[in-house]
């Protein structure tokens, strides 16, 4: 079945982006989609329907899609737990951390994989929209690539690469990346997106006659630089802190920080200002301080305690603040945590900071759910997912827990502190006013964050659409008429 590759000259040129549109633009020519990405690698990630582990923007291109995210569309996810070491996830499961030389040698056990989950998209699906990861012109990991080229040569798919123009060298990046390509490579090219345009198209022109001519290949699309665009990156920290105001969120910026999605409800808030702690810097003075997710928890805790930041927390609860822990955060807020097999870095034992009475164990098996509950307090509806090794222990049978689900519970809230698994805390917007309310600050309306999410991917997929010469396309091998 038809399969089309989109690779990207450099890494957040907008391939994600490109993906999710294109899924969206044949959904609504009625043809059934799906998105693929071979491998990924990732802190961002989500529960899928089958239980399984993939990135975020797999999750979100499914949602373009209109379909209920599955594990074969992101086949192997490496989520690094330190510059040299990755926890390895295959079709959605743990089979362990592997360093950088030792996934060279599994790289063979991971293809079957990738294409064992690509052969049942294809048996499901009109369409396979493929994304690539960071460029296909990265010489020293071209030997058994299955992440780009590597793959496309295999699959016998066409290539669109995309560059974005808005970091300048656009052209550069075309012609650069193409040289670096074997023939068969380069000839698998069919067509160039240069994305987030700014101006006058006209201005372009000349460089668009130029490019065609020297390549022979043809410029498919301008895209628009789509200003506010609200669509999370791949893996990326936000780089801007939100809408401004009088209350103060801060999110401690760790260096294996993960699911950092989760606080994209709060940046969206009027009168919050919103922002990530920098490294190497006092923690800012703020209302509420946020610990987020970790993919090594223990390297992290001891980095925060070696910024200060442990003290300044202290003193920040002293003055009257709060602090939120979601899972890693959580975890670290406890009294200990405990690695005995050593699966986030070398095994052994760390202190807590010691503001909730829970104790945790990291074991083998990876804990994968979506849930459905309600806080505690007043109700509200909560619904996210939990990805953790952490059996967690509470200590004080009289904690109140934050989160009460059909059969159990979740967390602990207490008058400055509160902490839990669930990845989404904040996506329901009645939840989200009652624990901003908890936290010191009433706010009548907030952002439906499912809304926005479809209202962005339809602009999105109107702007490429708008964007594409579709007979060009055809030609390039995207025939949907």
């Amino acid at each position: 079945m038809p399969t089309l590759m989109i690779q990207g000259c450099t890494s957040d040129a907008g391939k994600t982006t490109i993906v999710a549109a294109l899924c969206r633009i044949l959904l609504r020519r009625g043809i059934k989609v799906a998105p693929f990405k071979p491998q990924n690698m990732a802190l961002n990630s989500a529960v899928t329907a089958d239980s399984g582990e993939i990135g975020r923007a797999q999750a979100m291109q499914a949602v373009a899609a209109g379909i209920a995210a599955h594990t074969d569309f992101n086949p192997v996810l490496l989520k690094p737990s330190s510059d040299c070491r990755a926890q390895v996830i295959i079709q959605g499961k743990s089979i362990g951390n592997l360093d950088a030389v030792d996934y060279h040698a599994y790289k063979q056990t991971a293809k079957k994989a990738v294409f064992e989950s690509w052969g049942r998209l294809q048996n499901q699906y009109e369409w396979v929209i493929v994304e690539g990861a960071g460029s296909p012109a990265e010489i020293n990991l071209r030997e058994g690539d299955i992440a780009n080229m590597g793959f496309a040569e295999e699959a016998d798919c066409p290539v669109w690469l995309v560059a974005d123009i808005d970091r300048g060298g656009v052209f550069a990046h075309f012609v650069g990346t193409l040289s670096c390509l074997s023939v068969s490579e380069q000839a698998r090219v069919t067509g160039f997106i240069i994305n987030r345009f700014r101006g006058d198209i006209k201005l372009l022109q000349g460089g668009i006659d130029w490019l065609e001519q020297t390549t022979g290949k043809p410029v498919l699309a301008v895209v628009p630089y789509l200003h506010g665009l609200d669509i999370a990156a791949e893996d990326a920290v936000p780089r801007t802190a939100g809408n401004g105001g009088d209350f103060k969120i801060v999110i401690a910026t760790l260096p294996h920080i993960s699911n950092h999605t989760d606080f994209d409800p709060l940046r969206r808030i009027q009168g919050v200002d919103c922002s990530y702690a920098t490294p190497n810097q006092p923690l800012p003075a703020a209302d509420l301080l946020i610990i987020p997710g970790s993919k090594n928890t223990r390297g992290d805790l001891e980095w925060l305690r070696s910024q200060g930041w442990d003290k300044q927390i202290e003193k920040h609860l002293r003055f009257g603040g709060k602090v939120i822990g979601i899972c890693g955060g959580y975890q670290m807020l406890g009294q200990s945590i405990a690695d005995p097999l050593g699966l986030e870095g070398k095994a052994g034992d760390s202190k807590g900071l010691g503001w909730l009475p829970i104790a945790t164990s990291l074991e083998q098996d990876k804990q994968l759910r979506n849930l459905s509950g309600h806080l505690s307090a007043n109700g509200e509806e909560v619904t996210g997912y939990e990805i953790h090794h952490g059996e967690t222990q509470i200590l004080d049978g009289n904690a109140t827990p934050l989160i009460k689900y059909a059969n159990e519970h979740d967390g602990i809230i207490t008058e400055q502190v509160l902490g839990c698994y669930l990845h989404g805390l904040f996506d329901s917007s009645e939840a989200l006013k009652s624990l901003l309310a908890w936290a010191g600050h009433q706010v009548a309306e907030v952002v439906d964050h499912q809304q926005l999410l479809e209202q962005e991917i339809d602009r999105l997929s109107d702007a490429l659409d708008q964007a594409i010469d579709w007979e060009k396309a055809k030609q390039a091998g995207l025939n949907i008429s």
